[in-house]
């Protein structure tokens, strides 16, 4: 009898023992897989973060000022092409009434030049006519050297003149070369980079709407990780409960070891571990129950990140252009209409320039001429004054001088004609003036900062494609690597896979232990009294509690516990639960 004894006490402890390693190998695998799924789910929640950071950058780029300026500025310079074929024809209107007033003026020079031909004709005449007075001798030959002098004056206000025709020619012919290209370039130009900047905007648009989606969808992934890190805590349920049930074989061993263990008998021994063993195999039964149901919720969360980042990756390949558009980025399209647009400016500049040295020529020439002018009146009054002393004198000489005289008289007529010629041309200047400054108007410089602006634009659009692009790549990049995290942390967080099996088969193990009835141990209420409080004392959470006293009911002394003592107890399962 006592060796029967024995050998159930014996089979008691292998039977715990082993049952408790089969436990901790359940509780060791539900430790490294949460641990490792929690893991998982923060490099998620990392890589999400880091999305969300692209998705912001992406949009303080489409929201950039500097980027709707530039916007604008392409409306302005849009509306300054525009402008050029009326300013060209403008400008050539001007170099038209520039070349007519140079004509005019011509007219009056030729007429100075054929009144210069007169005189020197008259004073060659007075000196072969007085060639036999001495007092007129040295007198022809002055007047004479005047009249040189003018007419070198004459033929260098002629000179600025041809120069004048010529610049105004060129400038002409550039101009209506210009002028032509600009029939054929400049609103096919216009209206590319008007449809250009009207893509832009609508890219832009669009590029935000996919940005707030992505941007939705991703929080929405984040609020569903953050929820799942929450019910991670089944893992940590989990893992208590089992440590619990295997501080329970623990007790028991620890009592069949003590004194009050040591009186009971094989039969009572027996009783006792059948209960303890229907005591384990429901709160194993029970944390299967609701370890399956609670993982099962993580793992249909986790189901739905496939679905949430399909959809992110593909809002993902729309912005970054793998829909179809050419590098994703309608800017790059404008930068070839704004080139075409600068080679249209590059004339325009060319044009000015050389309209501008016009006017500026044109000016400077009728500065020269109103001092030639001057200098023309002098000779004039020289001649004029010449020839009436001569005629004086003359007159005093009698018959002798009368043929002098009569010279001398032509050369007063001819030289006052200078004076008509000379008005004629000193109210024309204004005119030419007038008309110097009408072809060239954009004297602040149009041209030039029109082609400035567009260089500008043409920098800020390269940099905000290039900012763009940038921008999309890393969030590309971020998007990718949230999609393999959340693939892995599918694999990683199926829980039901092998832990369910596991922790079933545990729970299998103790209920064919425990077999199919409970064994009465009402006998044996006071004696096992302390042992039920210590088990009692393992757990931390109200089920396993109810699951405890539907097993062992509680005794007179526990019942009869102050009620404040209870509510504490309680307070602090509720604290428990709360935690765990």
């Amino acid at each position: 009898m006592v060796h029967a004894q024995v050998s159930l006490h014996a089979a008691a402890y292998t039977s715990g023992r082993d049952i408790s390693q089969t436990l901790e190998a359940a509780r060791s695998q539900v430790e490294e897989r949460f641990l490792e799924g929690g893991t998982v789910l923060l490099s998620v929640m990392d890589v999400l973060n880091r999305l969300l950071n692209s998705l912001e950058s992406v949009t303080k780029t489409l929201d950039n000022k500097e980027s709707s300026d530039t916007s604008a500025d392409l409306r302005a310079t849009v509306e300054s092409l525009m402008a050029l074929p009326a300013t060209e024809e403008n400008r050539q209107q001007a170099l038209v009434s520039l070349a007519q007033t140079g004509r005019e003026l011509r007219k009056h020079v030729a007429d100075m030049q054929e009144t210069m031909r007169y005189l020197r004709t008259f004073a060659v005449t007075v000196k072969i006519t007085g060639a036999g007075l001495a007092e007129f001798a040295g007198f022809a030959q002055e007047i004479l050297e005047r009249i040189y002098s003018g007419t070198d004056e004459v033929n260098r206000f002629a000179a600025h003149l041809d120069s004048l025709e010529k610049e105004v020619k060129l400038a002409a012919s550039l101009g209506a070369s210009v002028s032509r290209g600009y029939a054929d370039t400049v609103p096919a130009v216009a209206a590319a980079l008007r449809d250009d900047a009207a893509k832009i905007a609508g890219h832009r648009k669009d590029l935000g709407v996919i940005a707030r989606e992505v941007g939705a969808i991703a929080r929405g992934v984040q609020t569903k990780v953050a929820s799942t890190l929450s019910a991670l805590q089944i893992g940590d349920i989990t893992r208590q409960r089992i440590e619990h049930v295997q501080a329970t074989f623990s007790l028991l061993e620890d009592f069949f070891a003590g004194e009050e263990g040591s009186k009971l008998d094989a039969g009572a021994r027996q009783r006792l571990q059948n209960v303890i063993h229907h005591l384990t195999a429901a709160q194993m039964s029970e944390m299967c129950a609701d370890f399956q149901r609670d993982s099962g919720n993580v793992v249909k969360t986790i189901a739905s990140f496939d679905h949430d980042m399909k959809e992110i990756l593909k809002l993902r390949d729309q912005m970054s252009g793998e829909s179809g558009e050419a590098d994703g980025n309608f800017m790059r399209a404008l930068e070839s209409s704004v080139s075409a647009a600068h080679e249209i400016v590059k004339q325009v500049d060319a044009a000015s320039r050389q309209a501008d040295q016009v006017s500026q020529s044109t000016i400077g020439t009728a500065a020269k001429l109103f001092e030639a002018i001057g200098n023309i009146r002098a000779v004039k009054t020289d001649i004029h004054y010449m020839a009436l002393n001569t005629n004086l004198r003359c007159s005093r000489l009698g018959e002798e001088g009368r043929s002098i005289n009569v010279v001398t008289a032509e050369l007063r007529i001819f030289a006052g004609k200078l004076d008509d010629s000379a008005d004629a041309i000193v109210n024309g200047l204004p005119a030419l003036e007038a008309a110097a400054s009408r072809v060239a108007p954009a004297a602040d410089g149009e041209a030039g900062g029109l082609g400035e602006s567009l260089t500008s634009a043409v920098g800020n659009i390269r940099s905000a494609a290039n900012s763009m692009e940038s921008e999309l790549k890393v969030l590309a990049e971020n998007g990718r690597e949230v999609a393999t995290k959340i693939n892995l942390l599918i694999g990683k967080l199926d829980f039901q896979h092998d832990l369910g099996d596991v922790l079933a088969r545990c729970a299998d193990l103790l209920e064919n232990v425990a077999g199919a009835d409970i064994a009465d141990i009402s006998d044996l209420t006071e004696t096992i009294a302390p042992l039920d409080r210590k088990i009692y004392k393992l757990y931390t959470m109200v089920q396993e509690r109810n699951v405890h006293r539907g097993i062992i009911p509680a005794n007179e002394e526990d019942a009869a516990a102050p009620a404040e003592a209870l509510k504490a107890e309680d307070d602090e399962d509720l604290f428990a639960d709360a935690l765990f």
